[in-house]
This record gives C-alpha cells, structure tokens and sequence, in this order.
C-alpha cells in the first residue's frame, strides 16, 4: 500500500513539473511575441523589447512553477 502511494505522490510531482514546462514555454513565447510586436510597432526593431519579454515570461513561469511546487512555504 505505501508503494501505491509513493507512485501517487510521484505521478502527481510529475503532472506539476509538466504543467510548470508547459507555462514556461507558454510565458516565454507569448513574451518574446510581444516584444516582438511592440519592437516593430515602436522601437524600429530593435532586439532590447524581445530579451525583455523573454524574460518577464520566464519569470512569471518561475513564479508560478515555485508556488505550485511549495504552496505552504510561500502562503503568508
């Protein structure tokens, strides 16, 4: 019986870690997609709005990923 409950609290472990890769990938690319936009549209494309919204969607997934993994640790 505490087998099956080891693979249960592992399955689970691992559904969070793909569901923190699947919003990581989901942050970055909608970050780099709107940096890019806002590069051609204000800043004569320029590379600086892409870095920067590659990294505000890499740490927004960070954010959320950490909260998920240790929800009491971050809770005030």
């Amino acid at each position: 019986m505490a087998k099956g409950k080891k693979d249960n609290a592992e399955d689970d472990y691992s559904a969070k870690l793909d569901l923190c890769l699947t919003d990581a990938i989901v942050k970055t690319g909608g970050g780099v997609l709107l940096g890019a936009l806002t590069s051609v549209l204000f800043f004569k494309r320029r590379r600086w709005p892409m870095i920067a919204g590659m990294g505000m969607g890499v740490g927004l997934a960070y954010a959320n990923c950490e909260y998920e993994l240790n929800p009491k640790k971050n809770a005030s």
